[in-house]
């Protein structure tokens, strides 16, 4: 149930980020980071707990950034703990990675690394997948995007990462297998998460990102390819959703919202079908299959 939330563009990354985290608290987690990347300089800030503490955490931190990611881990591989939480770093130090979803085969990739001598400050597959992508960089003479499409198609599970890059500050790398990615597209600017409500206040114009897709974001740019390299056209959806449906409201909890909205909601569905002048009740589908009957 991890949440993903990624920001590239002219505006301050961090509110953006930190904002999108907070919408996403309903999917359940232990444990929150983000990543910020700021002239090509990476800070990574992470705690165990919730998304307030590590507010809390880093009052008086720079901040400063025009791109970053954040995640809400649910803990899979090694308990929920500050040194688990993502963002990981590459053991270079260069690179900054979240990923929802399980890395089947990390343990025998992990002991491959160690017998190059690699060193891992978690017990997370998501390290093991990065480390793995900057190793194949480094041996492959690669750029990062092709080290990705690399390690991709030897992994087996379930993934969406977002990945950002010390030496390539403005791109957000993304792909995605088994775990939901939308991607918003802004004027100049452009919006990552596990679903549309972080982006919903800036743009309803989203891709939504299929399985063995891979996602390279700028802010003036979407390229959208296949593990292949081929090129694939976004398809840019309009979402109809406004951000007040998928907020708490005012609610302690998402349960308690939906238990006080069943009156309003129950209006809302006979609305156009409850005649209140003529005291008639209107079920167009209903008739449709009578006569049919």
């Amino acid at each position: 149930m991890c949440g993903i939330v990624g920001y590239t563009g002219p505006k301050e990354a961090y509110p953006i980020v930190i904002t999108g985290l907070k919408r996403l608290e309903y999917r359940g987690y232990d444990s929150t980071g983000v990543a910020l990347m700021n002239g090509g300089k990476l800070k990574v800030y992470k705690k165990k707990g919730r998304v307030a503490g590590l507010e809390e955490e880093i009052i008086g931190k720079d901040l400063h950034a025009h791109t970053g990611i954040g995640h809400t881990r649910w803990a899979t591989h090694g308990e929920p703990s500050d040194k688990n939480a993502h963002p990981h770093k590459s053991a270079s130090g260069k690179l900054a990675m979240i990923h929802n979803g399980i890395i089947e085969n990390y343990a025998q990739i992990k002991k491959d690394l160690a017998n190059k001598g690699y060193t891992f400050t978690s017990e997370t597959d998501t390290e093991v997948l990065l480390n793995f992508i900057e190793d194949i960089q480094k041996n492959n003479e690669c750029d990062l995007e092709e080290a990705v499409r690399i390690a991709l198609k030897r992994v087996t599970g379930a993934y969406c990462i977002l990945l950002i890059n010390e030496d390539d500050p403005e791109t957000i790398i993304a792909a995605r297998k088994g775990s939901p990615l939308v991607i918003g597209v802004g004027k100049g600017e452009h919006f990552l998460g596990s679903d549309a409500s972080p982006m919903l206040e800036y743009t309803k114009e989203v891709v939504y990102v299929n399985d063995y897709e891979l996602a390279i974001v700028r802010p003036n740019e979407l390229i959208l390819k296949n593990l292949g390299n081929e090129k694939i056209t976004p398809f840019v959806t309009k979402l109809d959703m406004e951000l007040a449906a998928i907020e708490k409201g005012g609610y302690d909890h998402f349960m308690l919202k939906e238990i006080f909205e069943q009156p309003r909601s129950i209006l809302d569905s006979m609305r156009g079908r409850l005649d209140s002048a003529s005291n008639r009740l209107i079920l167009g589908g209903y008739r449709l299959l009578t006569c049919a009957l």
